[in-house]
């Protein structure tokens, strides 16, 4: 077994393996606070054109140089929800029209 590491030093392309220790996809983003080392998971890509799961830092057993291992079975890591992006802050210019600030609105760009 590998010495253990920060969750601050994984990289994207990491491997992810589930309790069993079979590898279940690689590591996509990092979700977590440096300043404050606050660490709320990750998220792994399990095929190509698959979605990310979104792993938080309680299923997270212990993270090695490249690998990232979870206290979860591969057949859990499939029932994990989708990693989601947070949604933007978009801001209507004072200066819109009536007309423009009615497209942002049907486009659904004012939320």
């Amino acid at each position: 077994m590998a010495d253990p590491v920060a969750w601050t030093v994984v990289e994207r392309g990491w491997l992810v393996y589930d309790a069993d220790g079979n590898e279940v996809g690689k590591v996509h983003e990092i979700a977590g606070d440096e300043n404050h080392d606050i660490f709320d998971g990750l998220s792994i890509k399990e095929s190509t054109f698959g979605h990310d799961k979104y792993v938080p830092a309680e299923v997270v057993a212990r993270i090695e140089e490249g690998a990232v291992h979870l206290s979860i079975a591969g057949n859990a890591v499939a029932t994990l929800d989708d990693m989601r992006s947070a949604p933007e802050e978009r801001l209507i210019p004072e200066s819109s029209t009536w007309y423009q600030r009615l497209a942002w609105w049907l486009t659904g760009r004012n939320r």
